[in-house]
């Protein structure tokens, strides 16, 4: 699997053994926004859980997990500590002081690295890498 959108990952289904544990409805990033912590999933009970990434393996259509054992309870604890996808959808994000734009979606690695941001501006969206960029971080706030 190459790299994959953010927001298209949003919506995926999370499975065991083709049996949907739920949805992701959120994603965690580090507190910097660089690094894919895990998924926020709302299972089909509608209780929210965390899923780490280091526990899935997200495929085309798929984010399969070894375990039911890997979707956590404790979502408030992640929240505190990561920066949620969603707050920075809309967020002013610039180089070096200069306007790139409104963030749109991130890329994200293999591994969970976020290697390109896609901003619009002026109606033009653009995927650009991640180096050099910077988003307000209140914005970034999961809680």
């Amino acid at each position: 699997m190459g790299s994959r959108s953010a927001a298209g990952l949003l919506g995926t289904p999370v499975r065991l053994h083709g049996i949907l544990l739920g949805r992701p409805v959120d994603l965690l990033l580090d507190a910097a926004g660089r690094r894919l912590l895990g998924f926020v999933v709302e299972s089909g009970d509608e209780a929210s859980r965390f899923l780490p990434f280091a526990a899935s393996q997200p495929a085309e259509d798929v984010i399969a997990v070894g375990s039911a054992l890997m979707l956590l309870d404790d979502v408030g604890f992640y929240r505190k500590r990561g920066a949620s996808f969603r707050s920075l959808l809309g967020t002013e994000i610039d180089r070096a002081g200069v306007p790139a734009g409104t963030l749109v979606d991130m890329w994200v690695a293999p591994n969970g690295d976020v290697i390109e941001l896609e901003a619009e501006l002026d109606g033009r969206r653009d995927r650009v890498p991640l180096a050099g960029f910077s988003f307000a971080a209140s914005a970034a706030t999961a809680a």
